[in-house]
């Protein structure tokens, strides 16, 4: 856990600056700010979309601070693959925990920009993980990497973890 101390500290600012500033400032400058949302059940549908969304995102991002020693962040990437977790199941859930999380608002604020935004985001996520990202991961990981995306989806989740994977309790024993 000591290694993952600095990862895990340059994780939470990078998650302040990027998704916080996609997924609540841009939001909020949409809206022309936040306001009290009426006491709905269509609300409450919202808060708990943005609750998953935020939870998808923060479980992801302690994947790559603690297994992975590195970030979220380009410039900052992870020391090994993370496929445990969510990446078992899809290889992105990070964008679609920062698009839930937006989807959430427009549902609490009954907002179809906002929607449009999660899709905006979603399109500009997608050239970037083709353009950027996946050239990235497999220079620096290779044959591991290319054997992970032929197993996992890239933005549907698959029914069951990637074979690939170890188990939850090994990485734990692992980390001990």
């Amino acid at each position: 856990m000591n290694r993952a101390v600095g990862p895990i500290l340059n994780t939470i600012l990078f998650t302040l600056f990027v998704p916080g500033t996609v997924a609540i400032l841009i939001p909020r400058w949409l809206l022309g700010g936040f306001f009290p949302p009426s006491n709905s059940p269509l609300t409450w549908l919202g808060a708990a979309i943005f609750v998953l969304g935020a939870a998808i995102y923060f479980r992801c991002a302690w994947e790559f601070a603690v297994r992975g020693l590195g970030t979220p962040a380009p410039i900052a990437p992870t020391k090994y693959l993370v496929t445990t977790a969510l990446h078992r199941y899809v290889r992105n859930p990070m964008y679609l925990g920062v698009a839930l999380a937006i989807s959430g608002q427009s549902v609490v604020f009954r907002s179809f920009h906002l929607l449009e935004y999660a899709g905006v985001m979603l399109l500009i996520a997608h050239v970037f993980v083709l353009c950027y990202e996946e050239p990235a991961l497999h220079r620096q990981f290779g044959e591991s990497y290319d054997q992970y995306r032929r197993s996992v989806p890239r933005w549907i989740p698959r029914p069951g973890p990637f074979p690939g994977s170890r188990t939850e309790a090994a990485d734990q024993r692992k980390i001990r």
